[in-house]
């Protein structure tokens, strides 16, 4: 039988009856199924996990963390919403809902989570949160990175490492010329394209290292495009375009991977040959795959836009503008050059600070100081799910001063 899923924005459209129940039955039913052992603290990811932990919280009186990743405000911007398609974007996305949601949720939370500052400034800082949360209240606000999985991406050697290190012996040879490594979903935003321009560009990191992409169920996708979905066709063609324009299809491999631990395996491949991990993203909210890399002895040139510009803060990877690709390959050239001290320095700062065994505990550290404040304000007031006028005055400002 085939398993029917409903994607989150569309779940909005039937969340405010489920979360009604909440502050009534369903709270009675958590409140019944933990018992006498009912967590003292909860703690909520995204917009319908916040509302649902404000309810709670007025029922149980039990308060919580609030971790908003990726905010509504933000993807509006970013979509476009304006007064003239406003009404076509709320039916598609339920922004008035969805922004309600984050309000409340980051309002009633005794701290609200980010993975980076920069998140914490970027987007709680936006004018359709305003009074929700201060972003200047230090007090209301903890930064915790999340972290990798140790026992996958790791320098030792995993499970598959004989089976994956054999298939790419086999498709890129032997030797021990370094790679350049892409490892990322085909997306735009990603800007793989900017890596292969700025190879295509630079005769010097030509002669320095290849380039490998890595693209989950396609070997040759010169061949296979039409596989893929339209939008990653999209995003690809460009790619391979550039590649073939510049006469580089022997210098580029492209890696079929298709589970983490052979994501890690095929990282550790490659980094015995001396090769670096590139993510030249135009902005990344935080950057996990660059630390995943990096805990498998990867090097790492990264972009300089979002959390990246903190993870390698300390110098233990190379920042670049991804809007330039004469910075990027500059980047790369540098990280090839540096490989062995920068991919020592990263094995120690993902050990030092990125892993979900410190994450937890700064996590377990909060939610401790949480319930020591007392936070059991069970007075709020839950409002309607409709943020339509907000959005309204905030689109209509925006447009009056475009």
């Amino acid at each position: 039988m085939a398993s029917s899923f409903t994607s989150r924005r569309s779940a909005w459209h039937w969340l405010p009856g489920v979360f009604a129940s909440i502050s009534s039955r369903g709270a009675d039913n958590i409140i019944a199924f933990y018992g006498d052992g009912l967590p003292a603290a909860f703690t909520a990811h995204y917009a319908d996990a916040g509302y649902s932990a404000a309810l709670l919280k007025k029922v149980t009186g039990r308060g919580y963390t609030f971790t908003g990743h990726s905010l509504g405000a933000q993807k509006l911007d970013k979509l476009g919403m304006s007064p003239d398609n406003a009404d076509a974007m709320e039916a598609e996305y339920c922004f008035s809902q969805r922004i309600a949601a984050e309000r409340l949720g980051m309002a009633a939370a005794f701290r609200v989570i980010t993975s980076t500052r920069q998140e914490r400034y970027d987007q709680y800082s936006h004018p359709l949160y305003q009074d929700a949360i201060d972003v200047e209240d230090d007090a209301r606000f903890a930064v915790i990175p999340p972290g990798v999985n140790g026992q996958v991406f790791t320098t030792q050697a995993g499970p598959l490492d004989a089976a994956t290190h054999a298939a790419l012996q086999q498709q890129v040879g032997d030797g021990d010329e370094p790679y350049i490594i892409a490892s990322s979903r085909l997306d735009e935003k990603k800007n793989i394209l900017g890596i292969t321009r700025a190879y295509a560009e630079s005769k010097a990191l030509q002669d320095a290292a290849r380039l490998a992409i890595f693209i989950r169920g396609v070997r040759d996708p010169f061949a296979d495009i039409s596989t893929l979905s339209a939008g990653e066709q999209a995003v690809l063609q460009p790619i391979l375009d550039s590649i073939s324009a510049a006469g580089l299809r022997e210098r580029v491999a492209f890696i079929d991977i298709r589970s983490q631990q052979a994501l890690a395996s095929a990282y550790r491949f490659f980094a015995a040959r001396g090769s670096v991990f590139t993510l030249t993203a135009f902005y990344e909210p935080f950057g996990l795959a660059p630390i995943e890399a990096a805990a498998c002895g990867l090097a790492v040139t990264a972009t300089r836009n979002g959390g990246p510009s903190e993870i390698f803060e300390d110098g233990s990877g190379i920042l670049v503008d991804p809007f330039d690709t004469v910075d990027i390959a500059r980047g790369l050239q540098a990280c090839l050059a540096r490989q062995a001290e920068l991919a020592q320095r990263g094995i120690e700062r993902v050990r030092s600070t990125y892993t979900w065994g410190r994450t937890a505990a700064r996590y377990l550290e909060t939610i401790e100081q949480g319930i020591a404040a007392g936070d059991s304000n069970v007075s709020l007031e839950i409002p309607q799910l409709d943020n339509r006028k907000r959005i309204n005055q905030y689109l209509e400002r925006d447009a009056a001063q475009a």
